[in-house]
């Protein structure tokens, strides 16, 4: 018996734990109409429950539209014709430190910021086509015409 607990030790050690939750950002609350993924040159479906990982793209086509909770609680949600790229994500849950930047590429995006932005507002940038924003407020909207 000791020696099925060592080789099951062993094989444990050998493996590792699964990386694939540390890479999870966020996650899709809420999906409607046409709406996907893009990850690693990959299109996903987005159903609500859907992953997130840093620098995926989220599309929505002309019926589409997006809700995503982000794990520092932030909520982004993105309307009909939006592409929104997660372009990076750090947060430390225990001290609410990080960097959280995204860009909409066109379309229309509303934000409610999440513990990193209220903690250090300078920790959150939105970037469009023509220009950077800088986050000073917990709540704000963006639009990108063609």
């Amino acid at each position: 018996m000791k020696r099925l607990g060592f080789v099951v030790a062993a094989l444990v050690a050998a493996v590792g734990s699964p990386p694939a939750a540390a890479q999870d950002i966020g996650r899709i609350k809420v999906s409607k109409g046409q709406v996907s993924i893009e990850r690693a040159g990959a299109a996903l479906p987005a159903p609500v429950g859907a992953r997130l990982q840093p620098a995926d793209v989220v599309s929505t086509g002309s019926d589409g539209a997006v809700g995503i909770t982000l794990n520092d609680d932030a909520l982004l949600s993105a309307g009909a014709n939006s592409r929104l790229s997660l372009d990076r994500f750090v947060h430390e849950p225990s001290t609410n430190q990080g960097r959280l930047d995204v860009s909409l590429n066109r379309g229309t995006l509303a934000v409610i910021s999440g513990r990193i932005a209220r903690q250090s507002p300078e920790a959150m940038t939105v970037r469009t086509p023509t220009a950077i924003l800088g986050v000073r407020g917990t709540e704000f909207a963006v639009r990108v015409g063609d």
